[in-house]
This record gives structure tokens, sequence and C-alpha cells, in this order.
């Protein structure tokens, strides 16, 4: 694979922005993983990769989505929970900006010791009731924290979720070979049709 380079940077800041340009990164792993209806192209994932063309050409990045009240409490709780966090591990926890290998990347919540990650997530109380109760990793994070392994190279993710007032909902993920596997082969073949469609676009200059 290639070699994991670390850009220090906050996130969400514009040089956060301009590292991911271009990016397939591991929030944007389960749009790549998405079928359509009747095994029809996914239109979520053509948008990603039109996205993504036009940041290629532009050298500009593009947001897809603004984020709305949700994802603006999410941000305002993420420092809330790597505390905690921090509190209770036995490691040292180091925020960072932006891992890349290749083509592929991520922004984790923080780096753990030499071996492992930490991913906070919150969520409205009735959503966080679900997630106790399932007790395990929830399906909708599963391509993500395994692109955070699959970039990173690191043995292990802590993930939290978290609602105020609620139990933290605390599940390590291992890496899997298996999964890791057919994440990887998924996202080589997204990466060929990106390149794929830009050269076709740069034909039409």
């Amino acid at each position: 694979m290639d070699e994991l380079k670390i850009i220090e940077c906050e996130q969400n800041s514009q040089e956060w922005y301009a590292a991911r340009a271009g990016v397939v990164t591991a929030s944007e792993f389960s749009t790549v993983l998405m079928k359509g209806r009747g095994g029809a192209p996914s239109e979520t994932r053509k948008k990603l990769m039109a996205c993504k063309a036009a940041e290629i050409l532009s050298g500009k990045p593009i947001q897809m989505w603004a984020g709305n009240a949700h994802t603006e409490r999410g941000h305002e709780m993420e420092q809330e929970i790597r505390d905690l966090y921090e509190a209770t591990s036995e490691h040292e926890v180091t925020q960072i900006g932006f891992m890349r290998r290749g083509r592929i990347g991520c922004s984790p919540d923080a780096a753990v010791g030499d071996d492992g990650l930490f991913e906070a997530k919150s969520c409205l109380p009735h959503i966080q009731i679900d997630r106790l109760l399932a007790g395990v990793l929830p399906s909708e994070h599963q391509a993500q924290v395994d692109g955070q392994l699959l970039v990173s190279g690191r043995k292990w993710v802590d993930y939290r979720s978290y609602s105020p007032g609620l139990p933290e909902l605390r599940v390590r993920v291992y890496r899997d070979s298996e999964r890791l596997s057919r994440l990887n082969h998924e996202l080589q073949q997204f990466i060929r049709e990106l390149d794929a469609l830009v050269a076709q676009i740069k034909e039409m200059a």
C-alpha cells in the first residue's frame, strides 16, 4: 500500500478541506459502497464521484453537504466526549488533522497511543437507546471505522456513542482482514471509475 501521510491541521479548517480535496475519505466510504435499487447504480454514489472529479479538475474543495443542527451539536460535543474518554484511557490521546494513504484518507477524532484511534459520535436520545440495546458498532458507521483502520494501519478504534444523560456505548473495533480487503477492493474500483470520469471531462476541454 501507499505510504501513510499525516497532515497537521485543524479539522473543518480551510487547510483541512484543502487536504481532503480529490481524496475519498472514510466518512464517504459508506457512500462508495452504496447500491441503487434493483442493482442499478446509486445516485448518491454518482454525486460523490462527480464532486470528487470536480475537485480534481478545479483543484478546489467542494462541500457536498453544509451540515445541520445535528452535525453542529456533534461538533460541539466532540471535545466533551474526547475529554471523557481521555480521563478513562490508559493511553496518550492526541488530536489529529488528516491521515492520507494514496487516494484515500480519514480524520479520526484522536490517535490513541501507538496502536489505536478514537471515534466519537453524538446522537438523539432515542437513537442512543437503540444503540445501547444493540450493544454493537452501528452498521451506519462500520465503513467509516473500517476505513480509518485501513488508512491508518492501526490495530483498533475505540468507538463512543454519546447522548447527554444516558450511558455511553463503548465498542472497541479491531482490524478484520476480510472486511478491509473487501472495502479496499470497492474503493479502488471507485477510484478507477473516478479517473475515467476525470479523463472524459478533460477531453471535453
